[in-house]
């Protein structure tokens, strides 16, 4: 179990992420479209998955566009932005924001990406949400960094996780 906080205020997720070194666990979420995805859909390629609570708070969606700004320049790399959001809120901002370059999908189903990757949250105002992390994968699906952002209301660091790739 991770301790997190919210805004000052201690919360905890439901494990801890990955190991650095470990092959990333498979899933299945939804795309905006519907569609299933998988991440051996993305096999070949380095990924970044971008988790957070919800794009509709601010924190969220910066991170959301600062990845989408940065994506297009980055060679065999997929950028995953995953929420419990509905695919309709996800297309509604993207759409709104002219978001392009980044994946969005949705835990919204089962949650088990979370359960999975050790970041649901389980207790206070956001329980039942992801944290806000970042796991960069190389091609292989070797899980190459992770940062569990410790004050949810903080934005990743984007120069880390871009330095993985490197």
């Amino acid at each position: 179990m991770a301790t997190i906080t919210l805004k000052g205020n201690e919360i905890h997720t439901n494990g801890n992420l990955p190991a650095i070194g470990s092959k990333a666990a498979n899933f299945t979420l939804v795309a905006n479209d519907l569609s299933r995805k998988s991440l051996t859909d993305f096999e070949g390629s380095r990924v970044i998955l971008n988790i957070f609570p919800s794009v509709d708070t601010g924190t969220c969606a910066t991170s959301v566009r600062t990845f989408n700004k940065t994506a297009a320049e980055l060679e065999n790399t997929n950028v995953l932005c995953i929420s419990r959001d509905l695919p309709f809120a996800q297309a509604r901002f993207c759409g709104a924001e002219g978001i392009e370059n980044v994946i969005m999908l949705s835990d919204f189903v089962s949650g088990s990406f979370g359960d999975t990757y050790g970041l649901n949250i389980i207790d206070g105002p956001l329980e039942g949400l992801n944290s806000r992390c970042i796991v960069v994968l190389d091609t292989d699906g070797t899980i190459i960094h992770t940062e569990q952002v410790s004050e949810t209301v903080d934005e990743p660091n984007y120069e880390a996780a871009l330095n993985a790739l490197k």
